[in-house]
């Protein structure tokens, strides 16, 4: 199993470049702070700019802005506007988010079942810093 996933690895590297670059940029953008939290929330429903911005605290109006006119773009979200007074637009996943999501839903779950080990690595890692650090000082 894990020399099929690394064979299955080793035929997206060796991928064109152009290809290898885009791939890079769709998941440096779709792993950025607020994208997937955004995703996540609107994985339930279509939401008001308001209501999304009060789900995801303390992400700033102009942050959230950016984020959802990229996954405009990227055609992840869609953004209605309804002729009212006041003003309503609604932001939506669309069947492109949402497969998204399910890709990246196994990718949380590893996360979260090594979150300890990771935590611990981080740890033992800064300690050997700190020890070098001091030593080179003293």
């Amino acid at each position: 199993m894990k020399l099929a996933a690394v064979e299955q690895a080793q035929v997206i590297c060796d991928k064109e470049a152009e290809t290898i670059a885009f791939v890079r940029e769709v998941v440096s953008r779709l792993g950025d702070k607020w994208t997937m939290a955004a995703l996540d929330q609107l994985a339930g429903g279509p939401l008001r700019f308001t209501a999304l911005q009060a789900a995801l605290p303390p992400i700033s109006h102009r942050v959230l802005t950016a984020t959802l006119r990229t996954l405009e773009k990227d055609g992840m979200v869609t953004r209605t506007s309804y002729p009212e007074m006041p003003p309503r637009v609604e932001y939506a996943l669309t069947p492109l988010g949402a497969g998204f999501l399910r890709q990246a839903m196994p990718l949380v779950g590893w996360a979260q079942e090594h979150r300890a080990e990771i935590e611990e690595n981080r740890s033992a890692s800064a300690a050997v810093s700190a020890a070098a650090v001091a030593s080179a000082t003293a």
